[in-house]
């Protein structure tokens, strides 16, 4: 029986349910009819309820039963369609049984969302005051489903399929990129087709940049607490619908246009010549903690869908740090993170995803495990295991870090590199730590026979300082986010190079942008896979915010205008990628082996003291020691060509001298290297021509970056 509590807004059933099928879960529209299906294993009875333009609610209860899946046709139904499901069951919140026919709940299924849900007691499933199960609907307070069919025509548009030796990723925000470019129009900034645009895709082209990694385009929502100090979620860790491209980001509507411009964006970045990949949360949902609102799985089979801690009653494990972690061992929340990944491969060409929190993924009940169901089923799809996948190597608990530790085929996020490398040029101590993240990090990926690439190298990400605040402050400044500066990290290895903050002083200023300029190189010509955060090479500031999760503002978002543009960085960046781009020597598929790679030949990589000799043992705890020299062989290389053939590039010699005080290096000499030039620096005194002879002094600028060419 239909509780009276429902008489708000609705209609009596008119329509007859069509018996249906379990196999495709959600709304798979037909001329005819619609099917709908959705997993809730312990409901007694599931009704979808659709909604019409005056909001008027008619509800078809689901007489299908198929292996936990409620399922039926409703005729008749069009595309735009609005909808949800409520469902009926047995209510016991301590075992995880929460279900409530009186809250709305989203298909997680969803291809479209359409609403921002409204904060408030109705979206609770129990009584606030009385600890039981809550008589308040919750449909006027609730986001909707729609129906999408879309028919987006891809033309010749097939995957990229890009080496990973030769991918540049460039993080980005799809808002945060385009709302104050002054060159797309500004109907379309912050948007999925603002994006797509010529204005970004030719930008990135003349960086160098072959990848996008998109944060959070899935359907989300804004927290209860951070709703209640007035803020928004900008970053958008905190989804609900996995199949659902954020409508907030759509310029022409969200009853399903959002699907058709997402798709328009990838294609046009692919036509590009650019990849696009997805940083996507599958670890926890905008749900919350167990006193949080019902949107769609709590609703549906909570007992099922998120982790538990063990302790008495329903409490969450909540390794996430956001109150509630998805059990990717549950086959129904498996095959939904599975499904969604496909979809986005097959139906959203997209060519790779970044796994937000990885390793909370990766458990088998409470336990990291390598060969969990999560990445065993990843690592045999015939579709998933042919695109290129990201893990975060951690999540929020004490054994949560993983880094080095995911297997093949994935790559993994190295916060080993960016921690090393921030030490090295912001606060010199012990160099020894510094080849290895130049050299591909083989002590972390050599072992289980991945490459160099298997190696995310990045100095910064959305998560903490950006490149120009990580010169500029010693300390976080993120007071405006409303939690009294105690969000985000303490130790972020920055220097503010003597004034916290924004300064005129012109010595200051040189030193900071030539430290980002040092960052970048390296990070750019390091043995691996470079990624870069969007604005880190013109100087973008978010003010000393290492944690800008709530800022949807000019904190945020990038800002184009030259005034205050870091611009020499750009170029020296742009420079750095078209090296890298152009020499296989400096984007090696093997890790280097410190011996020749023919006989008689140079050393496929030697580490060169400043006196012009080879490192010694004793040199690597040297604590004076502050410059390393890096030579590369190109002649030849490790790697055959594309018929066996023996592939001969130049070979590279690079000087990085973190010291505070110039540096007399020689040049060595040996068999291999008679002379050379100068392809990049940030030494003034060594400027790009400037020609070298095997055997002579070059003197560093303090804290300086020279890149050699040798023939």
């Amino acid at each position: 029986m239909i509780p009276e509590s429902w008489a708000w807004r609705t209609r009596d059933e008119t329509l007859p349910v069509w018996p249906g099928h379990h196999q495709d879960l959600g709304a798979t529209w037909r001329p005819e009819a619609t099917n709908f299906a959705v997993s809730a294993p312990e409901a007694t009875a599931v009704w979808v309820c659709l909604f019409d333009d005056d909001d008027v609610e008619t509800r078809h209860q689901l007489t299908e039963h198929t292996l936990g899946v409620w399922n039926g046709q409703v005729p008749g139904v069009r595309v735009g369609q609005r909808y949800g499901f409520r469902a009926d069951g047995p209510w016991d919140p301590r075992h995880g049984r929460r279900h409530n026919p009186n809250k709305l709940l989203l298909d997680p299924y969803a291809m479209a969302i359409t609403g921002e849900p409204t904060p408030g007691p109705a979206l609770l499933d129990y009584d606030p005051v009385t600890n039981t199960r809550s008589a308040v609907d919750s449909a006027p307070s609730m986001p909707r489903s729609v129906v999408v069919h879309d028919e987006f025509d891809w033309g010749e548009d097939r995957p990229m399929r890009r080496r990973w030796r030769d991918t540049v990723i460039y993080e980005l925000h799809v808002k945060g990129f385009t709302q104050l470019h002054n060159e797309i129009p500004e109907h379309l900034r912050g948007t999925y087709a603002g994006l797509g645009t010529p204005t970004v895709t030719n930008y990135l082209n003349d960086l160098g940049v072959t990848a996008v990694e998109l944060m959070p385009v899935h359907q989300f929502f804004t927290e209860p607490a951070v709703a209640a100090r007035g803020m928004v979620n900008y970053w958008g860790y905190n989804s609900i619908g996995f199949f659902a491209p954020h409508a907030a980001y759509s310029s022409s509507g969200d009853r399903g246009q959002q699907v058709t411009e997402f798709k328009q964006m990838v294609k046009s970045f692919h036509d590009a010549g650019i990849e696009v990949f997805l940083d996507v949360v599958y670890n926890h949902t905008v749900e919350g903690e167990s006193t949080g609102p019902t949107y769609s799985f709590r609703g549906l089979d909570d007992l099922g869908f998120y982790k538990r801690s063990g302790a008495p009653g329903s409490a969450y494990l909540d390794i996430t740090g956001c109150g509630n972690t998805v059990d990717s061992s549950n086959n129904d929340a498996l095959r939904l993170i599975l499904d969604s990944l496909r979809y986005w491969v097959t139906e959203m060409h997209v060519d790779g995803f970044r796994f937000d929190l990885a390793s909370a993924l990766a458990r088998t009940g409470h336990e990291i495990d390598m060969r969990s169901a999560f990445l065993t089923t990843i690592g045999q799809d015939p579709v998933l295991r042919n695109v290129k996948l990201i893990a975060e190597p951690w999540d929020a608990s004490m054994d949560g870090y993983q880094v080095g530790l995911f297997p093949p085929p994935w790559v993994e996020w190295n916060d080993t590199y960016r921690d090393t490398m921030r030490e090295f040029w912001l606060n010199p101590g012990p160099i020894r730590a510094v080849a290895s993240r130049l050299s591909g990090s083989s002590d972390l990926y050599a072992d289980d026979g991945r490459s160099p690439y298997s190696s995310v190298n990045f100095v910064t990400a959305h998560d903490g300082f950006t490149l120009r605040d990580l010169v500029s402050y010693d300390h976080k400044h993120n007071e405006d986010n409303g939690e009294g500066n105690r969000d985000g990290a303490d130790h972020n290895r920055s220097w503010n190079h003597g004034v916290e903050g924004e300064t005129d002083d012109p010595e200051i200023l040189a030193l900071r942008r030539r430290q980002a300029a040092n960052l970048m190189i390296t990070l750019c010509l390091s043995s691996g896979s470079p990624m870069i955060t969007a604005g880190d090479e013109r100087g973008r500031t978010q003010r000393g915010n290492n944690n800008a999760y709530v800022q949807d503002n000019e904190v945020s978002w990038v800002d184009w205008r030259p005034d205050d543009a870091w611009l020499d960085v750009y170029e020296l960046t742009k420079t750095a990628l078209r090296l890298r781009r152009d020499h296989h020597t400096l984007r090696q598929r093997h890790h280097f082996a410190g011996t020749p790679s023919l006989e008689g030949g140079p050393k496929d990589l030697a580490w060169m003291h400043p006196s012009g000799r080879e490192m010694e043992a004793q040199d690597w705890f040297d604590e004076s020691l502050h410059v390393i020299g890096m030579f590369v062989s190109g002649d030849p290389l490790r790697s055959p060509g594309p018929r066996g053939e023996q592939q001969r590039d130049s070979s590279f010699l690079m000087w990085f001298n973190a010291d505070d005080a110039e540096v007399e290096v020689t040049l060595p000499k040996d068999d291999w290297v008679k002379s050379g030039e100068v392809v990049l620096s940030t030494c003034a005194d060594h400027p790009v021509g400037t020609p070298a002879e095997a055997g002579e002094t070059l003197t560093l600028g303090p804290r300086t970056v020279v890149v050699l060419r040798h023939s």
